[in-house]
């Protein structure tokens, strides 16, 4: 990563004084500041009308985290956008574990292997791949560790997970917004249970509570449905699989509206981005989950090519009745992931009315 010195936010060029003292003046800052000391280095770069910049490289380092020292008392940061902010409790543990190259969900869980049944897993399983599940199958998909100790994900994916903070809430709203009114919510939903159940029921959730429209051709007739099921299926998906789970107070949420469903998950980008600040493109995948990821590969319900936001984004573009109006929305900060899908039959709809 690099810093410049001389360069003001508006990207305006200014005079550095004395850039060799500053110079020396950052290394210090940087020594005694920084807890560990980052791999960095501090070279100058001379502009065409001689102006001479300041350029700090710092290297990527295994040492994570990095702590700012100050009175007494040692502070992480993380970047959110072009912000380096203060890092919340939950999100000090996820960077204290990327730092030791694991994930939440391969850690050891304090549940018995023994005292829970995966007969979802083992049913979906040999629907989606027509293949058994063996027991040996359980240490190669994450689910016990190689000393037979339940993980996270087995304990996240069994049928009855004992998670609790696992869940997911489903409304269907009367409007376009949440406000107060004669009835407030058509349809509302709490689901718990494995992770599989969660996709499941949200699925069966998301269909219920929309519509299907459909026109003649020719040689037949064009489905033409309020949402494409496989991009609502991929942004469940995700929204599960990425979740932070280490955010105890909040859930999983499908909040659908007359004209949208918006889908909330805890956890921001795990890089730390903001999505909507990204070419949604070219955003490679990064998994936050690692086993839960690869478990859901296993099951068909993802891939591990590429980043899901491109092909929720191409289910759309596909509709007979999309227009550019109707894209998908994506939005994030430090602790939260929101998507917005369009309903590609609302304006149909409120023409009819009129």
């Amino acid at each position: 990563m690099q810093y410049y010195f001389g360069i003001t936010d508006n990207n305006d060029l200014i005079v550095l004084a004395d850039a060799e003292n500053n110079v020396e003046i950052i290394s210090k800052k940087i020594k005694t500041r920084l807890n560990p000391i980052p791999n960095f280095n501090l070279k100058f770069y001379e502009t065409d009308n001689k102006l001479k910049l300041i350029i700090l490289e710092v290297y990527a380092g295994d040492e994570t985290l990095y702590y700012y020292a100050a009175d007494g008392m040692l502070t992480a940061f993380c970047r959110i956008g072009n912000e380096s902010v203060p890092v919340t409790p939950t999100k000090l543990k996820e960077l204290i574990l990327r730092g030791s190259t694991t994930s939440y969900d391969n850690l050891k869980s304090q549940y018995n292997f023994d005292d829970m049944s995966f007969t979802k897993l083992k049913s979906t399983y040999k629907q989606r791949t027509g293949n058994q599940l063996e027991n040996s199958d359980y240490e190669s998909f994450g689910i016990v560790d190689e000393n037979g100790n339940l993980t996270n994900a087995g304990a996240l994916i069994a049928d009855e997970s004992p998670i609790k903070h696992s869940r997911l809430f489903c409304t269907r709203w009367n409007g376009l917004d949440k406000a107060p009114g004669i009835i407030d919510a058509i349809d509302d939903k709490e689901y718990s249970g494995g992770l599989i159940n969660l996709l499941q029921s949200g699925m069966d959730f998301v269909i219920n509570n929309s519509k299907k429209s459909w026109k003649k051709t020719a040689t037949g007739r064009i489905e033409m449905p309020d949402y494409p099921e496989r991009a609502v299926l991929k942004e469940i998906v995700n929204a599960l699989i990425h979740r932070n789970y280490l955010e105890i107070g909040s859930e999983v949420h499908i909040d659908m509206f007359d004209d949208r469903i918006e889908i909330y998950s805890p956890g921001g980008m795990y890089d730390g981005t903001k999505v909507q600040d990204r070419d949604l493109m070219r955003v490679p995948s990064r998994r936050r989950n690692l086993v839960i990821a690869d478990i859901f590969n296993r099951l068909k319900y993802m891939d591990r090519r590429g980043s899901g936001f491109k092909k929720i984004i191409s289910d759309y573009k596909l509709q007979p009745q999309y227009i550019d109006d109707m894209k998908p929305e994506f939005n994030s900060d430090n602790d939260s992931f929101l998507l917005v899908l369009k309903n590609l039959n609302y304006h149909k709809k409120v023409a009819k009315k009129k």
